[in-house]
């Protein structure tokens, strides 16, 4: 049994050749509109691959081949092409309180001039 069937409309197609043909993206996107043209069950794919063919002939994983399936299956055209966004948010090491409080009043020009000072000292 078929976990993610693809079937694309002849705009999608169309969108796919263009963006294959011209290879003036990234190299990721290439290669899911490969992926995603040959694994292609609609009406308007005269031939449709195998994914063992797709992977041998695009050197990928099979692996690769089923998530940008999954992908496109579960979130869409556009975002099997162009990625999601991250979703993850990282906690603030630092705050801007912390950094004025590190130098005790010192600039950056006399930290500068301290620092070469020590290494005058040591040669």
């Amino acid at each position: 049994m078929k976990k993610y069937i693809v079937t694309h409309s002849e705009d999608e197609r169309k969108a796919l050749g263009e963006l294959a043909s011209k290879g003036k993206q990234k190299s990721q996107k290439i290669l899911d509109a490969l992926i995603l043209l040959g694994c292609d069950e609609g009406e308007y794919q005269t031939k449709r691959s195998t994914n063992e063919e797709i992977a041998r002939v695009l050197q990928i994983s099979m692996r690769k081949i089923d998530r940008v399936k999954k992908r496109f299956v579960e979130e869409g055209f556009d975002v099997a092409i162009n990625r999601r966004k991250g979703s993850r948010i990282y906690a603030k090491k630092t705050d801007g309180e912390f950094e004025s409080d590190s130098w005790n009043g010192h600039d950056y020009g006399q930290l500068l001039a301290l620092c070469l000072k020590f290494i005058d000292d040591l040669c």
